[in-house]
């Protein structure tokens, strides 16, 4: 397709959109009638479409989208196909009125080189037509397979369809082709595979392998006909298929589904856009939704991006041999998409999913930060943000155009009645971006000195946390966008972000410590995780005969069981096998029936695998005991449980507020008050425990001692949020988890994770600061805006690092100020901060730190008005540090075996060179338009030589990091330790380095 056309397309798709009540993409072609199927012809430069009421295959031409010219045939064309070589059309009819009116199922077969025609009468209706690579029609009826030769008119049974009733014509208004076939078959592009399904009263599901010409099962049989929309679609290879809202791979596998549908027959669309790796899809999640088309991942359909449509599809999906367009069958014929060209059609993203704002109890002042909203294609968008009336939070410019900086304000006084965690939500819209605007979040934090932890944000949706038995790190899922996110237990930044398949549920270890399996809610699949590299394995099917998806996975020391949802919502308990990856259908739990336990059931062993504990939502609890090999026990002592859940090595066991004895007796409440519980984690034969009383307000934890009865819990300590409550797959939470190491306890709340100490509980001792010292050179000058270290006693209860910017000016609990004024923090611990000073902070100043345990002594220290520091970088292989001076020539560090040669351009960077211009916050990246630059020029000299400088300031986009590049003239002097002198005003640094000629 040449790029003239997509012109067209573009301009037509803007004014379209500008237009309408809602910004959209898309040009409409009406047809005058009912888009049962289409088929690109590019050669002639031409779309296909069967006109299903109308009788005629209307001819769309590819260069300006106008009905070029009508092809009139036999009553109601309803599927189309094109033979490999493009010389024949294909055209089936579905004419199967009712006596006394006579039924005219038939094909048509065009020959497009000599405008040829033949028609041939089917004894059955037919559901649609398909050619192979090698030009032969796979046609499909109700009752057989036929393979048909266009050129010599013969067809050959290949196999028989069993119970599959056709509709019969006439039909009642608002019907339409989709309704009325109920079917749609798809070629893969590689042309070697063929896939279908039909059914009005049931779904089957047929694959065709052209090369064998051998039919077989599609791998979905269902007994009511519920897989709408009635489309089908094939990546490059037919390794991927969908069959309506159903993923299915090359095994038959269930590998990924969308949970929201309506069902609608007739509305939707599905396309493999095999150049860009994106699946297209309108699956509508009820009857009468905006259309709205979903660019996903078609590993495990994460939504990507949502475009706004003028109307919706309708059946069949096609995009370009160039990869450049997609053609639809529409409410009004077709629908035109320019996906090649998408990046310059006006959308907005957002630069942040959360904005966090952690007010402390020694910053009171209003607090800002900013986010970026902008166009991907660069267009100029407008947009408007709002944040709700009364709120707290004000946003300014409230009304812009792209490329936007939004600045987002939180007054800590409107939030004071607040201890917990505050959740904000922005509304960005625009009348002219075609995507539907993605969310903001605005996190405000109020705590006071005794709340204890640090809460981490982690946007979306986390249903499940575990700690791993063996190693120091801990593993969370994030359902809306379907994947496993792997945390570093000693600092808890995140060192590894997996995929998964749909909508992930619950997790597990293997008994060994191997691998790492997690359900989903999405897929009947179990993921598989390599724990030792973070890769991951093939998947375990877990349809397990009945269309089981597993939410709740739990891992004894005999057998791995799971609790599970089949097809037809009744809940179940599998058995899952790692070594066959498979999975069975138990047919009774001991004495007990597995025919339909709640659908809300969860499931969690005990860490020595001696037993596994299920517990439903209905108030139903379960017992497996590996010993046994079976289930020993089944009870019902409740109306209804949900909340925290877990199993100890010592048979005891819980479930929401409840103590449950080895055989599942309750012992005791552990709570009368009106928290909810979250979270629970024996540890020996204690336990911690959270709960909450309000997202908004401070979640408290509780050390459980089992052995002290009713008394077993201990007086609660307040935390600095909310943990999660409530799963919204199963009901229940797994919200809390004890580190390997035993120095942290995690736990998932509001904003994402928040970090307590072991001992949170302890009495804290006040800290001490004893020096400071520049984060560059490690040295005791410093001037504004340093980035510095600061080494006392005490100064936080955990390790914790940040990357969130603005850096926080508090962090671990810990506030760090200077003569009164916070300091921006990106690292605490016990005996370390690293911290930015204020650029307005200059000669001798007092620095403060609070925390819980207190308000340590004044350290005194005299900021300079410029103290420069170069920063060390270590050298590849070895631990050994070199000074960040980098040559221009090979953008590699300056050491020995790398020197300073006559005529290079060198950069350095460095901290410490003082205020700038314009003026730049403490904890915010630096501007590079215009580029932030000291008050003060420095020089630079090397032996005696005095070397050009280029240009100096602050790096964009770093934090408090300075960079000076200059370039070294011909008359230097070589030598081995050449002293690097850098001077500014009264700071000055040097360094040895080797210059060579």
């Amino acid at each position: 397709m040449k790029s003239k056309y997509l012109f067209v397309i573009l301009a037509t798709t803007l004014a379209f959109g500008s237009n309408a009540v809602a910004a959209t993409v898309g040009q409409v072609v009406p047809i005058g009638g009912q888009s049962a199927d289409l088929v690109l012809d590019e050669p002639r430069g031409v779309l296909y479409v069967a006109n299903f009421t109308a009788n005629r295959i209307e001819v769309m031409s590819l260069a300006d989208l106008s009905i070029q010219t009508s092809i009139n045939v036999a009553a109601q064309p309803s599927s189309l196909a094109l033979s490999a070589d493009g010389r024949f059309l294909v055209i089936t009819h579905f004419s199967n009125f009712a006596a006394p009116a006579s039924s005219g199922n038939g094909l048509t077969v065009i020959d497009l080189n000599t405008s040829g025609r033949q028609t041939f009468a089917l004894g059955n209706p037919p559901l649609g037509v398909a050619f192979g690579i090698d030009n032969l029609a796979l046609v499909v009826t109700t009752q057989e397979y036929l393979l048909f030769d266009p050129v010599s008119g013969s067809t050959q049974t290949l196999g028989t369809i069993a119970s599959v009733t056709a509709k019969t014509l006439p039909v009642a208004p608002a019907n339409f082709p989709a309704d009325i076939t109920n079917a749609s078959i798809a070629a893969s592009a590689d042309g070697l595979t063929i896939y279908g399904l039909g059914g009005s009263t049931g779904t089957f599901t047929f694959k065709y392998d052209v090369i064998s010409k051998q039919v077989g099962p599609g791998g979905i049989v269902l007994a009511s006909g519920v897989l709408g929309p009635r489309i089908v679609s094939l990546n490059q290879d037919a390794s991927k298929i969908m069959a309506g809202w159903v993923m299915l791979d090359r095994q038959g596998a269930f590998v990924n589904f969308f949970k929201q549908r309506s069902n609608q027959f007739s509305t939707g669309t599905t396309a493999f856009d095999n150049q860009r790796g994106v699946l297209y899809a309108q699956i509508p999640a009820v009857t009468g939704e905006p259309a709205v088309l979903q660019v996903t991942d078609p590993d495990n359909l994460t939504v990507l991006e949502r475009w706004q449509l003028p109307e919706n599809f309708t059946g069949k999906s096609l995009i370009s041999s160039d990869g450049n367009v997609l053609y639809g069958a529409s409410d009004s014929g077709v629908l035109v998409l320019p996906i090649g060209t998408m990046k310059r059609v006006p959308r907005l993203t957002v630069s942040a999913e959360d904005v966090v704002f952690r007010a402390n109890f020694c910053d009171r002042r209003v607090a800002t930060q900013q986010i970026t909203i902008s166009d991907p294609g660069n267009n100029r968008v407008p947009f408007s943000i709002s944040a709700p009336s009364g709120s707290g939070v004000t946003v300014s410019s409230s009304s812009d155009t792209t490329p936007a900086t939004v600045t987002i304000s939180v007054d800590p006084n409107a939030f004071s009645s607040q201890k917990g965690t505050t959740a904000v939500n922005l509304t960005i819209a625009s009348a002219l971006a075609i995507n539907v605007p993605p969310s903001v979040r605005v996190l405000v934090n109020q705590k006071d000195p005794d709340q204890r932890g640090s809460f981490i944000d982690i946007p979306g949706t986390l249903t499940d946390l575990l700690a791993d038995p063996v190693r120091d790190r801990y593993y969370i899922l994030r359902q809306d966008r379907n994947q496993l996110l792997v945390y570093n237990g000693s600092n808890h930044t995140r060192i590894a972000t997996l995929k998964t398949y749909n909508s992930p549920t619950g997790m597990a270890t293997t008994y060994d410590g191997r691998y790492l399996l997690v359900g989903h809610d999405g897929s009947q699949t179990v993921a598989v995780y390599d724990l030792d590299t973070l890769q991951a394995m093939p998947y375990i099917n877990v349809e397990a005969g009945g269309g089981n998806e597993a939410h709740s996975i739990a891992v004894s020391a005999k057998a791995i069981l799971a609790a599970s949802v089949d097809y037809l919502g009744k809940g179940h308990v599998i058995q899952i096998d790692l070594a066959s990856r498979r999975a069975i259908q138990l047919p009774t739990l001991g004495v007990f029936s597995n025919d339909n336990i709640s659908t809300k059931t969860v499931a969690v062993a005990s860490p020595n695998g001696s037993s596994i504990l299920f517990a439903s939502a209905d108030g139903t609890t379960m017992l497996y005991d590996a010993n046994a090999g079976t289930f020993t026990n089944a009870r019902k002592d409740f109306k209804a449980l949900s909340g925290a859940y877990a199993a100890s090595n010592f048979g005891n066991f819980v479930v929401g507020s409840n103590l449950l004895n080895s055989s599942l007796v309750p012992a005791f409440a552990l709570d009368s008050s009106a928290n909810v519980p979250s979270g629970f984690v024996f540890v020996d034969q204690a336990g911690f425990r959270s709960s909450s009383t309000g997202t908004a307000n401070p979640g408290v934890i509780q050390r459980v001692d089992t052995s002290r009865g009713k008394n077993s819990v201990l007086p609660q300590v307040r935390m600095v949020e909310a943990p999660l409550s409530t799963n919204p797959t199963t009901g229940f939470t797994r919200s809390m988890a004890v580190l390997y190491s035993r120095t942290a306890i995690v736990n998932l709340s509001i904003s994402g994770i928040t970090v307590l100490p072991w001992e949170y509980d302890a009495s804290v001792a006040p800290p001490k600061l004893n020096r400071i010292v520049n984060s560059a050179d490690q040295t005791p000058r410093v001037a504004p805006g340093s980035l510095v270290s600061v080494f006392g006693t005490d100064l936080s209860p955990v390790n914790i690092a940040t990357s969130q910017i603005p850096l926080p000016t508090a962090l671990g609990d810990s506030c760090l100020t200077i003569n009164g004024l916070p300091v921006p923090i990106y690292f605490v611990s016990p005996t370390q901060i690293n911290a930015q000073l204020p650029y307005q902070a200059t000669g001798l100043v007092k620095m403060k730190l609070l925390t819980p345990g207190g308000v340590s002594d004044d350290l005194n220290l005299t900021i300079q008005p410029q103290a420069p520091g170069v920063f060390y970088a270590p050298v590849d292989g070895t631990s050994d540090t070199v000074p960040q001076l980098v040559r221009k020539e090979n953008l590699t560090l300056v050491t020995d075996s790398n020197p300073i040669h006559k005529g290079d351009t060198l950069t350095i960077y460095l901290d410490g060179m003082g205020q700038t211009l314009p003026i730049v916050d403490a904890g915010a990246p630096a501007p590079s338009d215009p580029i932030a630059v000291p008050l003060v020029a420095p020089t630079v000299k090397l032996g005696n030589t005095a070397l050009t400088v280029r240009s100096y300031g602050l790096t964009p986009g770093q934090i408090g990091v300075y960079q000076i590049e200059v370039f070294v003239p011909n008359n230097v002097s070589p030598g081995l330790n050449m002293p690097l002198q850098i001077n500014q005003g009264t700071g000055s640094t040097t360094l040895a380095v080797r210059v060579v000629d």
